[in-house]
């Protein structure tokens, strides 16, 4: 979509670079780039910033989640805990790894 003058809008620009970005770069790439904008993050922001988005965060979700939403993802997240201490490996990540890959932000 182009303007009366032939130019391209910001918003066409920008998904183009993005898709182009995108044709270029794999999973690691952007890997990177999001550890490295948690580091600044954490580097950035103290405790109570995490705080407050967490809440405002937690706060959302509750708005648009029921009873059954909250079940299912603790009986999820049980049966991932069960299956981590009986030594499976599932595939997914420990509470560390979580950690160390989110930036070293800080918990409550």
């Amino acid at each position: 979509m182009t303007n009366n003058n032939d130019k391209m809008s910001r918003e066409e620009a920008g998904r183009k670079g993005g898709e182009t970005t995108a044709k270029n770069h794999d999973k690691e790439f952007y890997q990177e780039i999001g550890q490295k904008g948690g580091e600044a993050t954490s580097e950035n922001h103290d405790k109570e910033f995490y705080q407050e988005i967490g809440q405002k965060g937690g706060e959302a979700t509750s708005e648009n989640h029921d009873k059954e939403f909250y079940q299912e993802i603790g009986e999820k997240g049980g049966e991932a805990r069960a299956n981590q201490r009986d030594g499976s490996d599932d595939g997914k990540m420990s509470r560390e790894e979580a950690g160390r890959k989110g930036g070293g932000k800080s918990r409550r």
